[in-house]
C-alpha cells in the first residue's frame, strides 16, 4: 500500500484525467476495437494474434480473480482513497489487473509485428503507462498489476511464434482456436461446478458467470467467422485510405450496434441467463469477423484509391 499511497499523494485533477485517459487503453471495448481494426485493415496475422493472446489472457484472469478472491485496495484500507471517476469500471475483485491484462494483448502483441522502431516504442511506452494507471487510480495494488504483467507477457512471447508467418496455416489457426475455446469451457465448468465458499460476493461470481459465457461464445463465434472466411469470404485487408477508414469506422459502428441492440431481446428471451450475454457476443465476433469483412470488395471498389 505505501507505493499506492505515494500515487495517492502526487494526484492533481489534470493529470486524474490524463491517467483516465491512459488507462482506457487496457479497456475491454477499445481492445476489442483495436483488434477488430487490425484485422480488417492491418493484417489477419494481427488481428487473430491479438485477439487470440486477449480471449486467453481473460480466461486466466477471470479465473484467477474468482480462485483467490483479493479485495480492492479500498476494501482492505479504509483509510485510502480511489479516482472516483475510475470507480466505475473498477467492479469485482482486484486480483489480478483486467486492464493490465488487456493492454498486453492491445499494445505489447503489435508491437512485436510492428517493423517502425518508432511505433514499438509508442506501443510499449502505452502499455507501462496503463500498469502506472491502474495503481495511480488507486484501483489496483502493485501485486494485481505484476502478476497481470507477468502472465500478460508470457502469453505474448509464448503465442508469437504461433503466429510468425504472415499466413498463418489454417489447420494451425483451427488447433489456436479450438484450443482457447476448450480453455474457456472449463472455465465455464469451474463457475458453475466448483464448490465456492459461503462468503464468496456473490455480485463477483455472477459477473465471473457472465465472463465465462462471453469468452466461451465469442471463441464459437471466431471459429465459425474464421471459418466463413476460409470458405467463402477470403477477404483481404488492403485498401485505400478512404476505403480503410470506411471500413474501420462504419464497422466498428455497425459491431457495438450488434452488440447493443441485441442486449434486451436475448435477456428477455432467456430471461438474463449468462447465455444471453454468451450469445451476443457470438453474434458480434461472427458479424464483425465473417458478415461484415463480405462488404470489403464493394467498398475498395466504391471508394477512390488515391
Amino acid at each position: 500500500m505505501q507505493l499506492l499511497y505515494f500515487f495517492e499523494k502526487m494526484r492533481a485533477p489534470w493529470l486524474d484525467r490524463v491517467m483516465l485517459i491512459i488507462t482506457e487503453f487496457g479497456g475491454e471495448m477499445l481492445f476489442i476495437a483495436l483488434a477488430i481494426v487490425a484485422l480488417w485493415c492491418v493484417s489477419k496475422r494481427a488481428g487473430y494474434y491479438m485477439l487470440s493472446v486477449g480471449l486467453a489472457g481473460t480466461v486466466l484472469n477471470q479465473f484467477l480473480k474468482l480462485a483467490f478472491r483479493i479485495s480492492r485496495p479500498w476494501v482492505q484500507d479504509p483509510d485510502f482513497t480511489i479516482v472516483e471517476a475510475a470507480r466505475a469500471d473498477a467492479g469485482g475483485y482486484s486480483f489480478p489487473s483486467g486492464h493490465t491484462q488487456n493492454a498486453a494483448a492491445a499494445l505489447v502483441a503489435p508491437a512485436l509485428l510492428a517493423k517502425k522502431k518508432g511505433l514499438k516504442i509508442v506501443l510499449i511506452v502505452l502499455y507501462v503507462l496503463v500498469a502506472i494507471s491502474r495503481m495511480y487510480l488507486g484501483v489496483h495494488t502493485p501485486l494485481d498489476v505484476g502478476v497481470s504483467i507477468v502472465v500478460g507477457l508470457a502469453l505474448v512471447f509464448l503465442m508469437r511464434p504461433l503466429f510468425k508467418e504472415e499466413n498463418v496455416p489454417s489447420r494451425r489457426m483451427y488447433i489456436i482456436l479450438f484450443v482457447m475455446a476448450g480453455l474457456a469451457g472449463l472455465y465455464m465448468l469451474y463457475v458453475h461446478l466448483w464448490p465456492f465458499p459461503a462468503d464468496i460476493e456473490l455480485d463477483n461470481l455472477a459477473e465471473g458467470t457472465r465472463t465465462a459465457y462471453m469468452l466461451f461464445f465469442a471463441v464459437l463465434g471466431m471459429i465459425l467467422a474464421y471459418w466463413m472466411d476460409q470458405r467463402f469470404v477470403h477477404f483481404t485487408v488492403e485498401g485505400s485510405i478512404p476505403a480503410q477508414i470506411v471500413k474501420a469506422v462504419l464497422g466498428l459502428a455497425l459491431t457495438m450496434g450488434v452488440r447493443v441492440l441485441l442486449k434486451a431481446p436475448l435477456n428477455a428471451l432467456f430471461n438474463g441467463a449468462p447465455i444471453a450475454n454468451g450469445l451476443r457476443y457470438f453474434c458480434m465476433v461472427v458479424f464483425a469477423a465473417g458478415v461484415w469483412p463480405m462488404s470489403f470488395p464493394f467498398i475498395c471498389k466504391l471508394l477512390p484509391k488515391k
